[in-house]
Formats: structure tokens, C-alpha cells, sequence
């Protein structure tokens, strides 16, 4: 009689590449900028209490953005996309020193935060599609063939690069603002993956990493400085709220927001947008501020200089790694989580969760049964998954033979290597 082994084959533990976020076919930053990069691991602040109490406690989120108008104006911070045909005009800045030259492709009719009569931020952005690079200015009037503004930063989308240390953008932090802007289209596909851009009242006279430019003359340290990372506590029931809100709310608790302006008090900046529904969004006004806390995110500056941010993968170790099973035998498997607040894995056997008769079954604890005749399949893949990021999954080798007949030795198959050929008493010794 020839019996014929069976191999569970099972990947090592692996993660999905990672995306960035999308404008077009533009990645806006690599997806390891320090934007893009999930913080939920991260440790709080030792100053976290103070800064959310000097901010507001009780204060609420807000949402700064919406669909309709306010006051004869869009509800949000407008931008567009251009071509790399657009045609670029010359300007000129208030803070000429610390701005980039340009010259800038936003089409003098381009839409102006606050409308055309602001007397506010004024802020005209376009995004170069083509060449992937963004365009901001702050405090922008168009002339008859010029723009003037207040100053006015250009990002390359393609690169890490932030910049001059103590130049100001079009952000008071001198960070740039559409990668921080709440998008209805991210959040109609389910998913925002980065961070948000948020104000407070005051700030101190200081910036952190990736900030960098302050805009106060206090220092006392009670106030938070420029780039100040703040994320929505683990804790923090999100399932009240509307489905499109839970979006934000999951995005506030993985990537967090970054303190970029003065203003008010937990003022979330987003992109204007019919598809917004101002009635969902007002319930971000439930969240308040003691339901955030500051973060620190030093331990991943690689550079200061450059937004890359050393990354903190989750991900998922199955043990043991490899294993002999006879068929209808079990055998207990355990997942290690790694850089994840959420330990908890979800046991699969060929993709269907908890495994089948033909199979093999496995339980949420991750004891693996397998069956009781050989599968018809070749390879089979058990795995464990993250339950907080389902693309990271661990699996272990499992190969699987039937038992041999008492009084028989096993006959190996063709190419397979036999350890050992069992008499009947060492056979029962296995069980």
C-alpha cells in the first residue's frame, strides 16, 4: 500500500504593500511619509493631558467642511486638478522669503477658500496630475494675469522632502495642506488612509517634527507646538455613529491628526463636497476632546530634514511554523501579533474561515482538526489574520499523512523523504 503525504502549504507571515493615498493616478507622498504612516502603536504623550485640557476637554470635534454653502461659500477648502499643459502664472508674496517663486498652475478662476469676497485664509490649491506635484497658496487674490498672495509652497508628491527648517507654506505650520484634508471620495470608498489636518486656539512658539514653522509668541508649555500629533483613544465607542463618520472616526484612531493652524478648537479640515451629508457629519460634534490624546511620533523621524517615517508594520507569527499531522488528528496552533493594539486573529483553512469537513476545521482558539480522508486539493493554505489590519496574516508547513496499519510499515511515496518507517508500537507511541 503506498500512502501519499499531503503538505499545508502555508505562507510565511506577510503584509500587503502598503498605498498611499490617491489624487488621480498621484500618490500623495510616498506611502512611507510620516502622513501616511498609521500611529495607533505609538506611545502617548507625556504631555498629552495638559495639552488636550489647555485645548478643551469638553470642547467638540467640529467639522470644518460639509456640502452646500455657508454664508454664500463652500463648506470646506477647496482645491483642484490641472493638467501638466495648465498654463502657470507669475506671483508675488507678502512673506516672499520664505515662499517658493513658482511660477503656479492654478487657473485664476480656481475656487478660493472662504469664496471670492474672504476676507479669511483665502487659500487657492491645484494639483498637477501629470507631474504630480501640489500648488498652494495662502491668502491668494488673482490679478489680471498674476496671482498675489500671502506666500505660496510647491510639493512634489513624489518625494519625502519637507520644507526649509523655519519657512511657513500655505499652512502656518509650514506643512502642506491637501494631504490633511477629510475627502468624501476616500470616505465614500470606505477607507482614509492618512492623516487629518485639525486647529486649536493657541499654540506655543515651537514645532515639532514634521512641522516647521511656528505662529504664536507663547511658550508656555501647556500650549501644544505646531505638528503636534493627536489621535481618537482605542477606547473610544465609534459604533453610535453614522456609517460615513465611522470612516473618519477609524481614520482618527489609526493616523491621527496633525496640528496645523490656529483657529478653533478641534476644527478638522475637509474638502467641500456634495456627497457630504451635514446631518452625519454634525454628529462628530459628540466626540469630545478629552476622547483624544497626544502622541509621541519621534521614534519614527529617520531624517529631520525628509517626512520619510520609519514604518511599524503589523504583523502576525504562527506557531509552530511546520508540523506532521496524521489524518483526524489535532494539534493547537498559536498567532502572535505584533505593532498592533488588537491581538485577536481570525483562523481560516483555503480561505473559508473555521475551516471545512474535507478540509480540515479549525477553531478560534486555533486548534486545526484535520480530516478524516485526504482532500482532493493539493495545496491548502490555514492562516491566522489580524483582526485590526486584515493584511497581515501568519501561517505555519503542516504535513499530513495517513495512519499506517497496525503490523505495516509506511511505504513512502515516490520523491518524498521518510524520517522513519514505524512499527506498529512506535505508531501508537505518536498519538
Amino acid at each position: 500500500m503506498r500512502l501519499q503525504p499531503l503538505v499545508f502549504l502555508l505562507a510565511a507571515a506577510a503584509l500587503s504593500n502598503a498605498q498611499p493615498p490617491l489624487i488621480g493616478t498621484c500618490g500623495v507622498f510616498p506611502a512611507d511619509n510620516i502622513w501616511n504612516t498609521p500611529v495607533d502603536t505609538l506611545p502617548v504623550s507625556s504631555q498629552s493631558a495638559t495639552y488636550v485640557n489647555t485645548i478643551g476637554a469638553t470642547s467638540p470635534t467640529h467639522p470644518d467642511f460639509g456640502s452646500g454653502t455657508y454664508a454664500g461659500a463652500s463648506i470646506g477648502i477647496p482645491w483642484i486638478t490641472v493638467p501638466g499643459t495648465q498654463t502657470k502664472y507669475p506671483a508675488t508674496f507678502q512673506y516672499a522669503d520664505e515662499s517658493d517663486p513658482g511660477p503656479y498652475p492654478i487657473p485664476l478662476t480656481a475656487p478660493i477658500e472662504g469664496g471670492s469676497s474672504s476676507t479669511g485664509d483665502r487659500h487657492a490649491i491645484a494639483v498637477d496630475t501629470t507631474n504630480c506635484v501640489l500648488y498652494e497658496l495662502y491668502s491668494a487674490y488673482p490679478q489680471t494675469a498674476s496671482w498675489q498672495a500671502g506666500s505660496g509652497a510647491i510639493f512634489d508628491l513624489k518625494s519625502n522632502a519637507l520644507r526649509p527648517d523655519t519657512w511657513t507654506s500655505a499652512d502656518a505650520a509650514g506643512l502642506p495642506i491637501v494631504p490633511g484634508l477629510a475627502r468624501y471620495d476616500e470616505v465614500a470608498a470606505g477607507e482614509i488612509r492618512h492623516a487629518l489636518r485639525f486647529t486649536v486656539p493657541k499654540t506655543r512658539k515651537a514645532y515639532v517634527w514634521p512641522a516647521r514653522h511656528y505662529a504664536s509668541s507663547l511658550t508656555g508649555t501647556q500650549y501644544p507646538p505646531m505638528g503636534q500629533r493627536f489621535r481618537l483613544k482605542a477606547s473610544f465607542d465609534i459604533s453610535p455613529f453614522p456609517a460615513d463618520v465611522q470612516v473618519i472616526l477609524r481614520a482618527l484612531k489609526k493616523y491621527g491628526m496633525i496640528l496645523a493652524d490656529n483657529g478653533s478648537a478641534w476644527y478638522i479640515s475637509g474638502t467641500p463636497d456634495p456627497g457630504w451629508n451635514n446631518d452625519d457629519l454634525s454628529t462628530l460634534r459628540n466626540v469630545p476632546g478629552s476622547a483624544y490624546e497626544a502622541v509621541d511620533v519621534s521614534s519614527l523621524m529617520i531624517d529631520p530634514n525628509s517626512g520619510q517615517a520609519k514604518q511599524t508594520a503589523v504583523s502576525v507569527t504562527v506557531t509552530p511554523t511546520s508540523a506532521m499531522m496524521f489524518l483526524g488528528d489535532t494539534r493547537q496552533f498559536t498567532a502572535t501579533v505584533q505593532n498592533a493594539a488588537d491581538a485577536s486573529v481570525t483562523w481560516s483553512v483555503n480561505g473559508l474561515i473555521g475551516g471545512s469537513l474535507t478540509m480540515g476545521t479549525i477553531d478560534a482558539s486555533g486548534m486545526y482538526t484535520a480530516p478524516p480522508v485526504v482532500p482532493a486539493a493539493g495545496a491548502i493554505s490555514v492562516e491566522a489574520t489580524s483582526v485590526a489590519t486584515p493584511s497581515a496574516r501568519g501561517s505555519a508547513t503542516v504535513s499530513l499523512r495517513a495512519r499506517p496499519r497496525p503490523g505495516r510499515a509506511p511505504v513512502c511515496s515516490a520523491g518524498a523523504t521518510c524520517a522513519s518507517r514505524f512499527a506498529p508500537r512506535e505508531t501508537a507511541l505518536l498519538h
